[in-house]
């Protein structure tokens, strides 16, 4: 699916997404207009789906993030949905995962400080619909946080 040239674009830029496509060009001395044929195609068929800003929170004075693991009420019709769709009405839950097994559903939601955490949960969180059960974890540390892999 991938040829070389491809590998080199993509291990290239995984290693400095700050690169613009000319300055990746330049890095693996290609012609600019090789590599922008490249990054189109790639587009097209989905292996790039676009380019990303990271946002450190902490920076910005979210200094609490949480993840919870959530089991739904099943017996309810539409539960996934209907918690799903207000979960994403909480600006502060920065992701949301859907897995099979005993936990249903991971939201990872961010606060300034734990005064802030407490009002969200309270207010937010646990008036989701169809809640069975729910597990926070605090986030302690982050020991690894890479996506890149080796093409």
């Amino acid at each position: 699916m991938l040829s070389d040239l491809d590998r080199r674009i993509l291990r290239r830029w995984q290693a400095d997404a700050d690169l613009s496509p000319s300055d990746l060009a330049a890095a693996l001395d290609l012609p600019a207009a090789t590599v922008s044929r490249r990054i189109e195609r790639l587009r097209e068929t989905g292996v790039l789906r676009g380019l990303r800003g990271v946002i450190d929170w902490a920076a910005l004075g979210y200094s609490v993030e949480v993840s919870l693991r959530i089991q739904l009420d099943k017996t309810v019709p539409g539960a996934f949905d209907a918690l799903m769709a207000e979960a994403r009405k909480v600006p502060e839950v920065t992701e949301m995962q859907t897995f099979l097994g005993r936990v249903d559903l991971r939201l990872t939601v961010i606060a300034r400080d734990m005064t802030h955490w407490q009002s969200l949960y309270r207010d937010r969180i646990l008036t989701l619909p169809h809640l069975a059960e729910i597990e926070a974890l605090m986030h302690v540390a982050t020991v690894k946080t890479d996506q890149t892999l080796p093409i």
